[in-house]
């Protein structure tokens, strides 16, 4: 078993706080689910099904937009996330640089 971390109640992914395999039972604010990947140790892992441009929920806050379906148990990073750290999303800071 695994352990992960929710901070709000709005958060619809949790950081893990170990390393989960593929299979292994992922525990976070009362709840489990399987984690469907390797995803390492404070990453964060999907709680709930979301869509492509589902907003991101981590410490109550939007982080980011999905770029694509990403089932619950699934590792939630840069391969299927639009990120909007920093006040504004990537492409919006790409193409200021350019």
């Amino acid at each position: 078993m695994r352990r992960a971390l929710v901070v709000d109640a709005k958060d619809n992914v949790a950081t893990l706080l170990e390393a989960a395999e593929a299979g292994d039972k992922v525990v976070a604010a009362g709840s489990s689910l399987t984690a469907r990947e390797r995803i390492p140790e404070g990453h964060k892992v999907a709680l709930v099904n979301l869509e492509p441009g589902e907003a991101v929920f981590k410490y109550g806050e939007v982080i980011g937009r999905t770029t694509r379906p990403v089932p619950a148990g699934s590792w939630v990073h840069e391969h299927n996330l639009h990120s909007a750290v920093g006040g504004a999303d990537r492409s919006e800071r790409d193409t200021e640089r350019e």
